[in-house]
Protein backbone atom coordinates (compact mmCIF):
# COMPACT_ATOMS: atom_id res chain seq x y z
CA UNK A 1 0.00 0.00 0.00
CA UNK A 2 1.52 3.26 -1.31
CA UNK A 3 1.21 6.12 2.05
CA UNK A 4 0.11 9.43 1.18
CA UNK A 5 2.10 12.67 1.82
CA UNK A 6 0.50 14.64 4.29
CA UNK A 7 1.38 18.22 3.15
CA UNK A 8 2.49 20.94 6.12
CA UNK A 9 -0.75 23.72 6.02
CA UNK A 10 -0.12 26.47 8.23
CA UNK A 11 -3.36 27.67 10.12
CA UNK A 12 -5.41 30.55 9.50
CA UNK A 13 -7.27 32.61 11.61
CA UNK A 14 -10.25 31.09 10.63
CA UNK A 15 -9.18 27.93 11.19
CA UNK A 16 -8.41 28.79 14.66
CA UNK A 17 -11.92 30.31 14.78
CA UNK A 18 -13.24 27.26 14.04
CA UNK A 19 -11.32 24.87 16.79
CA UNK A 20 -12.33 27.47 19.66
CA UNK A 21 -15.75 26.22 19.02
CA UNK A 22 -17.20 24.05 22.06
CA UNK A 23 -12.99 24.63 23.76
CA UNK A 24 -12.70 25.72 27.27
CA UNK A 25 -10.76 28.81 27.96
CA UNK A 26 -7.58 27.04 28.83
CA UNK A 27 -8.08 25.13 25.27
CA UNK A 28 -8.70 28.09 23.40
CA UNK A 29 -5.66 30.21 24.94
CA UNK A 30 -3.06 27.17 23.72
CA UNK A 31 -4.74 26.98 20.06
CA UNK A 32 -3.80 31.01 20.33
CA UNK A 33 -0.53 30.27 21.07
CA UNK A 34 -0.15 27.18 18.54
CA UNK A 35 -1.69 29.58 15.97
CA UNK A 36 0.78 32.68 16.83
CA UNK A 37 3.75 30.25 16.91
CA UNK A 38 2.86 29.12 13.10
CA UNK A 39 2.46 32.76 12.04
CA UNK A 40 5.81 33.87 13.46
CA UNK A 41 7.48 31.13 11.13
CA UNK A 42 5.94 31.37 7.91
CA UNK A 43 7.76 33.93 5.49
CA UNK A 44 5.73 37.37 5.04
CA UNK A 45 3.75 36.39 1.94
CA UNK A 46 2.22 33.64 3.16
CA UNK A 47 1.24 35.55 6.56
CA UNK A 48 -0.88 37.65 5.06
CA UNK A 49 -2.90 34.84 3.58
CA UNK A 50 -3.57 33.42 7.25
CA UNK A 51 -5.64 36.18 7.94
CA UNK A 52 -7.94 37.03 5.00
CA UNK A 53 -10.80 34.33 5.56
CA UNK A 54 -13.41 35.62 8.15
CA UNK A 55 -13.80 33.08 10.97
CA UNK A 56 -17.00 32.05 11.08
CA UNK A 57 -18.62 32.89 14.55
CA UNK A 58 -17.20 30.84 17.37
CA UNK A 59 -20.48 31.02 20.07
CA UNK A 60 -18.93 33.41 21.69
CA UNK A 61 -18.85 37.00 21.00
CA UNK A 62 -16.01 37.63 22.97
CA UNK A 63 -13.58 35.42 21.03
CA UNK A 64 -15.29 36.85 18.23
CA UNK A 65 -13.69 40.02 18.48
CA UNK A 66 -10.71 38.56 19.93
CA UNK A 67 -10.21 37.31 16.68
CA UNK A 68 -10.95 40.11 14.89
CA UNK A 69 -8.56 42.10 17.15
CA UNK A 70 -5.69 39.83 16.55
CA UNK A 71 -5.95 39.34 13.02
CA UNK A 72 -5.38 43.45 13.08
CA UNK A 73 -2.95 43.26 15.01
CA UNK A 74 -0.77 41.22 13.41
CA UNK A 75 -1.43 42.55 10.49
CA UNK A 76 -0.07 45.44 11.92
CA UNK A 77 2.84 44.84 13.35
CA UNK A 78 3.61 42.91 9.35
CA UNK A 79 2.84 46.67 7.73
CA UNK A 80 0.04 45.92 6.38
CA UNK A 81 -3.84 46.94 6.77
CA UNK A 82 -6.15 44.41 8.24
CA UNK A 83 -8.97 42.77 6.02
CA UNK A 84 -12.28 44.36 5.66
CA UNK A 85 -14.14 41.96 7.89
CA UNK A 86 -12.40 42.95 11.40
CA UNK A 87 -13.96 46.31 10.84
CA UNK A 88 -17.50 44.63 12.39
CA UNK A 89 -16.61 43.31 15.43
CA UNK A 90 -16.36 44.85 18.42
CA UNK A 91 -17.65 44.36 22.09
CA UNK A 92 -19.86 47.29 24.10
CA UNK A 93 -18.50 45.88 26.88
CA UNK A 94 -14.81 45.43 27.67
CA UNK A 95 -13.37 41.86 28.52
CA UNK A 96 -10.56 40.88 30.27
CA UNK A 97 -9.09 37.93 29.72
CA UNK A 98 -6.95 37.55 32.42
CA UNK A 99 -8.96 38.99 35.03
CA UNK A 100 -6.41 39.36 38.25
CA UNK A 101 -5.96 43.14 39.34
CA UNK A 102 -2.40 43.04 38.25
CA UNK A 103 -3.79 41.60 34.52
CA UNK A 104 -6.11 44.30 34.36
CA UNK A 105 -3.80 47.38 35.23
CA UNK A 106 -1.83 45.75 32.79
CA UNK A 107 -3.95 45.55 29.97
CA UNK A 108 -5.33 48.52 30.26
CA UNK A 109 -1.95 50.40 29.95
CA UNK A 110 -0.05 48.01 27.18
CA UNK A 111 -3.29 46.65 25.22
CA UNK A 112 -2.45 46.73 21.34
CA UNK A 113 -4.28 49.73 19.80
CA UNK A 114 -6.05 46.73 17.82
CA UNK A 115 -7.78 45.10 20.88
CA UNK A 116 -7.91 48.91 23.15
CA UNK A 117 -10.60 50.23 20.16
CA UNK A 118 -12.46 46.73 20.33
CA UNK A 119 -13.08 46.59 24.24
CA UNK A 120 -10.42 43.59 24.91
CA UNK A 121 -7.89 44.17 27.19
CA UNK A 122 -4.81 41.84 26.88
CA UNK A 123 -1.56 43.33 27.16
CA UNK A 124 0.90 42.48 24.26
CA UNK A 125 3.37 40.40 26.59
CA UNK A 126 0.59 37.69 27.41
CA UNK A 127 0.31 37.43 23.57
CA UNK A 128 3.50 36.61 23.25
CA UNK A 129 3.27 33.99 25.86
CA UNK A 130 0.11 32.64 24.82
Amino acid sequence: MKKRAVRYEPLTVAGLGALLVGSDEPRRWRLVAEFLEEYRWEPADIRAGLLDQEPASTGDERWDVFLAALTEHLAAKDGRGAPAWVEARSLRRFWFPFNTRAARVDAVVHAPAAFRRRGVYVSAQELNVA
